[in-house]
């Protein structure tokens, strides 16, 4: 008997997903645990395994285009059978109004399709054809090479007539157009599915959560000193983000309120310190999670966050990679950023900005002395986290990353 095959939720915040490639074709004999299609969630391009036994009879779904969960994508059964009256008899099969894929390659749409619409210029032969104008008008338009459509007529009904053209004076724009020929161009990208979580889920944080931001400046001297000897040592190049990651765990365990959830008619404290690493990838941002990071040393955190970074621009992250995150670090200090502000990341009461480390001038024990500093911002939640809360924080933070030693013991 031929069964319907529905797009599962393959992530806790998948609403829909995109076939970005049909691995299988009309015809095909399945068993169990083949793999269907490799299907683009939120967060990353997964694999859609079978369940069934049987034939493939229809590929509902099209390549690249986004289908909501729940929805029918392809019928499997018997070869030759009858599955009009099932699809039919399927309610949630209407809501998905994709036509019938008769294979795996007909009909694929690309998931990032460009489409390049190209505005013709101002200067059209045939735009005069459109108008209301005498013959002799028409002439010393084309001779002038003024669009004839950008005249208003002072003739009968608005026709254009002679000395419309001897009086009308082109604008900068026009004239531009008619001595260069240039035009006017853009491209549409259809936004991914992880684009369209970033969204809506930064967008629910930003105003439903009231944003409040304590900025701070660390001396970076010691840090940069202890890095440096760090890595004639270590099997992991240690990056200053690894360091601020163990350096923020270690915050938390000092200050709990800060590594704490909104939820709505409680405050969650956890007392296991999961830390968000942002990462950006082409098609958005993903956010692995360090778990335990406080238990972990520097090394170990490296080697997690290095781990993370090549799964996420291979699109091979997992769901168990991006959830359960208490706090997070959002680093754009590598790309020149002294300074900014994040969202924060939901659940989260709190996400600590970072830029990067630069070279200045400070006073040192009573004297002017090259420094290297870095600022750093905090995001808070203030239904959960006051001034006070954030800064003790933050003043934790900077004990420890100007006395690195620290982090050893």
């Amino acid at each position: 008997m031929a069964e319907l095959i529905r797009l599962p939720k393959m992530s806790d915040t998948m609403e829909e997903g995109v076939i970005v490639k049909w691995n299988v074709k009309v015809g095909d004999t399945l068993k169990s645990g083949a793999i269907l299609a490799d299907v683009e969630t939120d967060k990353a391009t997964m694999e859609l395994e079978n369940f069934v036994k049987g034939t493939i009879l229809q590929l509902i779904a099209k390549e690249g285009e986004a289908v909501p969960v729940d929805s029918v994508i392809a019928v499997i059964g018997q070869p030759g059978e009858d599955f009009s009256a099932l699809l039919n008899s399927s309610t949630k099969a209407t809501s998905n109004d994709a036509k019938p894929v008769e294979s795996a390659k007909q009909d694929a749409t690309p998931v990032a399709s460009k489409a390049v619409e190209t505005v013709e210029p101002v200067v059209s032969k045939s735009d005069d054809e459109r108008v209301k104008a005498s013959p002799l008008a028409k002439k010393l338009a084309k001779d002038k090479g003024v669009n004839i459509n950008d005249i208003s007529g002072s003739g009968e009904f608005g026709r254009i007539v002679k000395r419309d053209i001897e009086n009308f004076t082109p604008t900068a724009k026009t004239q531009a157009a008619a001595n260069t020929g240039w035009v006017e161009s853009y491209d549409e990208v259809s936004v991914s599915q992880m684009r369209k979580t970033i969204a809506g889920r930064l967008a629910e944080s930003k105003f439903t959560a009231p944003h409040f931001y304590l900025t701070m400046e660390i001396n970076m001297d010691n840090a940069v000193t202890a890095r440096e000897k760090m890595n004639e040592i270590s099997d992991v190049k240690i990056s200053m983000n690894d360091i601020v990651v163990k350096a923020s765990a270690m915050a938390l365990q000092k200050h709990p309120a800060v590594n704490s959830s909104w939820l709505g008619t409680k405050i969650r404290f956890n007392h296991h310190i999961h830390i968000g690493v942002a990462m950006a990838i082409e098609d958005g941002l993903l956010v692995p999670v360090v778990r335990f990071a406080d238990k972990k040393n520097l090394t170990t955190i490296s080697s997690e966050v290095k781990e993370y970074s090549v799964k996420a621009k291979s699109k091979k992250l997992q769901p168990t990679d991006w959830q359960g995150n208490t706090f997070t670090i959002s680093n754009l200090g590598m790309f020149g950023i002294e300074e900014f502000t994040a969202i924060i990341n939901p659940p989260d009461a709190c996400i600590l900005a970072v830029g990067g480390v630069k070279d200045t001038v400070g006073i040192v024990k009573g004297e002017i002395k090259p420094v290297k500093t870095m600022k750093v911002t905090l995001s808070c939640d203030h239904r959960v986290v006051d001034g006070v809360v954030g800064s003790k924080f933050l003043n934790t933070l900077k004990e420890l990353l100007e006395e690195p030693i620290k982090l050893l013991v």
